[in-house]
């Protein structure tokens, strides 16, 4: 059985950062209509979750030092709703197997907020993401400040965004989050494995994507972190391409990048290899040259180092094969100074990893990229991006992209590729795409 996060710590990290007048108001994701009267599978918003573990809608959470540190205001038992929507925790729920030390139904928000609010003065809550959620702070900070002024309390009077504070805890993350990424990586990997055996000319990209899919909810996911991107072909030289409709063809490569969530926790992979089991020569040129990037731009992960580090290494070896192919001329640096690159490497190198695929934490401080530090978990994902119909590219590369793409945990002992599992070799991918 798969331990999940240690929540009473995270929040014990929380209310550690706070002061004694300081309070935390989070509210909950809210359904999204998906057409017509469906919703989108529901997905709880990652700071709440990161806080309590709950997974439902309609949920508000109030952290404060003190007797009751967490308050929890959630849907209510409801019989009759249950028989539709599945079961509801509640109230009892909430205190006996979430952490709450107080909860309500959420429909008294609006009578118990204003009791909350008195005494603290600096209050940290996500203005402008919804109207109404806005406008009953507000209210509740009014009547919270005629009692407080009654009372001898505070009430709030300076605000911060959560995310200043959450999303620097979030960045780090604990063994346990660790361990759960490990596995989103190793069950993310084992559905890539599967893709590549799978994969032949005249299959659909429908029909990878579900292979995977079906991977990811054989072995325990709380689904895909991100819409899978199955691109054939010149498909693959579009960034976030996601129609997942055409045909596998002969002497292509099929690129995926595919990643799913382990409670929540996501991986975040990218592979590209040959259709027909073999690369071509042009196509194994550009795959190797920006296995070189990745495998360069991976080394620089390291505490003290930073992301601009990271991509620096990336670039620097992704222009080298450019020049080499033909795809720039001239010397390296130069093309590096006047960016000519970006026209086959347009996108960043790395991004956070976490709860989100693009996970939270600030990338600078001081207005310089912050350095690297252990507990870290970021992506390493060098490409080549050559349009079909791109006349400047030598005619035998035109219509190849290649991706590659890896987690990498920065520890003190140096990288710790999380994905080292999948195979990204050419060897290893010729041997894989030819197993049945």
């Amino acid at each position: 059985m798969r331990c999940l996060p240690d929540f009473s710590a995270h929040r014990a990290a929380a209310l550690d950062r706070l002061g004694d007048d300081e309070a935390i108001l989070l509210f909950g994701a809210p359904t999204h209509l998906r057409n017509g009267d469906s919703d989108y599978r529901y997905r709880p918003e990652s700071d709440v979750y990161w806080l309590t573990g709950w997974e439902d809608p309609q949920v508000v959470i109030f952290l404060r030092k003190g007797d009751e540190p967490l308050t929890m205001f959630v849907q209510p038992k409801n019989p009759e709703r249950e028989v539709w929507d599945g079961f509801r925790p509640g109230p009892d729920g909430a205190r006996a197997d979430f952490g709450a030390d107080a909860a309500y139904d959420v429909a008294e928000l609006d009578k118990e907020l204003p009791r909350l609010l008195q005494g603290v003065s600096k209050l940290h809550y996500g203005f402008a993401r919804d109207g109404d959620h806005d406008a009953l702070l507000m209210s509740s900070i009014r009547t919270a400040a005629r009692a407080a002024r009654r009372n001898g309390l505070s009430s709030p009077e300076t605000f911060y965004a959560p995310s200043l504070m959450l999303h620097e805890l979030r960045l780090i993350k604990t063994p346990t989050e660790i361990a759960l990424m490990r596995e989103a990586a190793r069950v993310s990997g084992e559905a890539h494995k599967a893709a590549m055996r799978a994969s032949r000319p005249g299959c659909h990209e429908y029909q990878i994507e579900a292979i995977i899919e079906s991977c990811f909810k054989e072995n325990g996911s709380t689904g895909a972190g991100y819409t899978c991107i199955v691109a054939a072909g010149a498909n693959a030289t579009v960034l976030h391409y996601v129609r997942n409709r055409d045909v596998l063809a002969e002497g292509d490569l099929l690129l995926v990048d595919a990643g799913c969530e382990i409670a929540y926790y996501t991986a975040d992979i990218t592979r590209t290899w040959p259709i027909s089991g073999v690369f071509s020569t042009p196509q194994r040129r550009v795959y190797e040259g920006v296995l070189r990037a990745q495998e360069q731009a991976i080394a620089a992960a390291i505490p003290g180092n930073t992301l601009n580090d990271v991509h620096d290494a990336a670039v620097r070896a992704l222009t080298e094969c450019m020049v080499e192919l033909g795809l720039l001329e001239g010397d390296v640096d130069e093309r590096i100074n006047d960016e000519s690159f970006k026209r086959y490497y347009m996108h960043g190198t790395s991004h956070w990893l976490g709860l989100d695929v693009h996970d939270v934490g600030s990338y600078g401080r001081n207005g310089e990229t912050r350095p690297l530090e252990p507990g870290m978990v970021l992506t390493v994902e060098p490409g080549l991006y050559i349009a079909k119909d791109d006349e400047a590219a030598p005619a035998e590369l035109r219509g190849i992209g290649v991706r590659i793409e890896d987690d990498v945990l920065v520890t003190a002992d140096g990288p710790d590729v999380l994905t080292a599992g999948v195979p990204k070799t050419v060897a290893e991918l010729e041997q894989i795409c030819s197993q049945t």
